[in-house]
């Protein structure tokens, strides 16, 4: 009986050579496969995963599945996936349902087929995996024995659950290791971003005014990429904290009303909604690029921008002209949703290589303490995170050094003084 939903299975060849490429940045992840294949530490719990499907993904899901996980995949956006990656996961015995460009209605008929699984671990990027499952499947929660969330959107969503009380099983927040935010947040959202959107438009960063919305992890990434190439940065912020570090960075901090009359390229990163609304359009400058950098494609607001629009065009692939009466063109890259997976590769391997080690080792330690957790959103336990650095590190012959008994004795101590 086909359990899976891909665009074109003839791909497989392809998808195979790319998950191999991305397997020789991912030495972490190999690692944890080749225990995972010795230990079998998942055996026999099903596994429903909501993420990105893309070269990584596929490491990470090989990796489990040796692990001994039954697992099932779809997508976590409907222009992340990767169609011959799909095709190749297929072959190698992981049903995946997801098609590169799907419509909502797909997607989410993708999602319940994931829940059809009856899962008793889930792996989100998002929550709407989770989301789904509550608010739809309430009878599969007595079954579940946990679930991980690697993005900043979907941690907030589960926080918001657990603080009215609807989170039914314990989740870990994957996103907030420190393996995770300070590298893939910001080194990989900052260069895949960027690259995401230069193949779209083939801008030439240098010189040009960029404004990012927001100055979270991700954020901080973009706009030292961004700087990196010669671009002048614009920060906007709602938090002062956050706004004084852009400032102490050395980017210039100002309201998104004064910012959008100057800049020429924004992007969002902020995970909340409407952050370049109306108001905003109607000041931009002829030729302004949009992008969004966030999880879902609401931090643009697109039907206020289709409002105002007398016409639009697709120019280039993943590039939407509008048209606005007075002249000017507002250019919206990916049809707002995330632009480094929407025109790009998404993250480069080896720093997704940590965030997956962090989702493999979550999985493990959840299964380890069936039973045992609450339902509510825990930290990455400390003793992953530092395990998954160490071990970065050991795989780029890096070497540190390790605190003397007299120094570890020093730090227990309070007695010493001057």
């Amino acid at each position: 009986m086909k359990n899976y939903d891909i665009k074109d299975p003839s791909l497989v060849d392809e998808g195979k050579l790319r998950i191999e490429w991305a397997g020789k940045e991912m030495p972490v992840i190999k690692l944890i496969k080749q225990r995972f294949a010795k230990e079998k530490p998942l055996q026999g719990i099903r596994v429903s995963a909501c993420l990105h499907i893309t070269t990584e993904t596929a490491n990470l899901a090989m990796a489990l599945k040796e692990g001994g996980a039954d697992l099932v995949f779809c997508a976590s956006n409907p222009l992340s996936t990767q169609d011959n990656v799909a095709a190749a996961l297929v072959d190698y015995g992981i049903p995946v349902n997801a098609i590169k460009g799907e419509d909502n209605k797909t997607y989410y008929k993708h999602i319940i087929t994931a829940l059809e699984h009856k899962p008793q671990l889930t792996m989100d990027d998002g929550a709407d995996l989770v989301s789904t499952l509550h608010k739809e499947h309430t009878e599969l929660i007595h079954n579940m024995i946990g679930g991980t969330e690697e993005t900043t959107t979907g941690v907030i969503r589960l926080r918001n659950m657990a603080k009215e009380g609807k989170l039914g099983y314990p989740l870990i927040a994957v996103n907030d290791a420190q393996t995770k935010h300070f590298f893939d947040n910001r080194y990989g959202t900052g260069q895949s971003t960027v690259d995401g959107v230069t193949r779209a438009t083939n801008i030439l960063w240098a010189g040009r005014k960029v404004v990012v919305c927001g100055y979270g992890w991700c954020g901080r990434g973009i706009a030292m990429r961004a700087q990196g190439l010669g671009a002048h940065v614009i920060v906007t912020e709602v938090d002062p904290i956050r706004a004084l570090e852009a400032a102490m960075d050395g980017y210039a901090v100002m309201p998104l009303l004064e910012a959008c009359q100057i800049g020429s390229v924004f992007i969002t990163t902020t995970g909340n909604m409407n952050v370049i609304d109306k108001g905003h359009f109607l000041k931009m400058k002829d030729g302004a690029i949009l992008a969004n950098s966030g999880h879902f494609n609401v931090e643009i607001n697109i039907p206020a921008l289709e409002s105002l629009a007398k016409s639009k065009r697709r120019i280039r692939p993943y590039v939407d002209e509008y048209s606005l009466d007075d002249g000017r063109r507002i250019y919206l890259l990916g049809e707002g949703r995330l632009i480094n997976l929407a025109a790009a590769e998404g993250h480069p391997a080896s720093v997704m290589d940590m965030s997956f080690a962090n989702q493999a080792l979550c999985m493990e330690y959840l299964a380890r303490m069936k039973g045992k957790l609450k339902p509510d959103v825990y930290s990455v336990p400390e003793e992953i995170d530092k395990e998954i650095g160490r071990l970065k590190l050991a795989s780029m012959n890096i070497t540190i050094d390790s605190l003397t008994e007299e120094q570890q004795n020093y730090l227990q101590s309070w007695e010493a003084g001057t």
